[in-house]
């Protein structure tokens, strides 16, 4: 699977709780028009050795043909393509949901919501 191809892309948490959620909200109102991919899937990897940099686990990514948009600056891309974006995907991808970690209670929402709005990076594909 090319990387290109499959553009726009959502990489997730796939062992957080709350990132789950979030990933299915975003499959949801895309319609399935979007990838939504986990970090830690084999193509997941895939991306973040091909295109990310180091701090690529920290934050989420909306990925397009020419550019990675991180946390707070995927918010805006993300939100247009899910209201303008017209071509369906035709890639099923299943939101794995194993928790690995302990994101249920309230301090874990506050430190992820914390962690989106601090985080933001563009990448230039």
């Amino acid at each position: 699977m090319e990387i290109k191809e499959n553009t726009p892309i959502v990489l997730f948490d796939n062992q957080c709780y709350l990132c789950i959620k979030f990933a299915k909200t975003v499959n949801f109102f895309a319609r399935g028009k979007i990838a939504i991919i986990g970090h830690y899937s084999e193509f997941g990897k895939k991306i973040r050795e091909e295109i990310l940099d180091d701090s690529a686990l920290e934050m989420f990514w909306f990925i397009t043909k020419k550019r990675a948009y991180g946390g707070r600056a995927a918010l805006l891309p993300l939100l247009k393509s899910i209201l303008i974006e017209k071509t369906k995907k035709t890639s099923t991808i299943r939101i794995d949901e194993k928790c690995q970690q302990d994101c249920k209670n309230v301090k874990a929402v506050f430190l992820r919501s914390t962690s989106l709005i601090t985080n933001s990076k563009i990448i230039d594909l």
